[in-house]
């Protein structure tokens, strides 16, 4: 596949907040939640880019596949940084907000609509962005 001098970014607010909440944690188990995150928010990220491409080009390829997988994989690391009673109970309108906007990249893929792709994934890195903050508000308030 053709490389671009500069591959797009799809994460910028979520890959950006996971490196500025995880240079503040002192837990090493949330250090280590948050570096997971920091992973599967970067397969995320190239598997989107990928993704971006073959939709540009109107073929099927192996991003289009991947993708949903890595979604998933960086939602639940976003969940188990949350904390799964935070993300199922006081978070639980995160944890919507975050499945809309996953179904909804899901559906311009399966589209092949990149328009409606990348509209998504400005909803989703919000969203995922948004529930690390507040997670990690949490944490912090509560290690205090």
């Amino acid at each position: 596949m053709a490389r671009l001098e500069r591959e797009p970014s799809f994460l910028p607010l979520t890959l950006s907040t996971i490196d500025t909440v995880s240079g503040s944690v002192q837990s090493p188990a949330i250090r280590a939640s948050a570096d997971a995150v920091r992973r599967r928010a970067t397969e995320a990220n190239t598997a989107a880019a990928e993704c971006w491409a073959a939709l540009l080009a109107g073929c099927d390829g192996p991003g289009t596949k991947l993708l949903p997988r890595r979604l998933r994989e960086l939602t639940e690391a976003t969940s188990m940084f949350a904390g799964k009673r935070w993300w199922q109970g006081t978070g639980s309108a995160h944890r919507h907000r975050v499945g809309r906007a996953q179904m909804r990249i899901e559906e311009a893929v399966a589209e092949r609509d990149g328009a409606d792709f990348a509209e998504a994934f400005v909803g989703y890195d919000q969203a995922v962005a948004t529930a690390l903050v507040r997670a990690h508000t949490r944490l912090e308030s509560s290690a205090r």
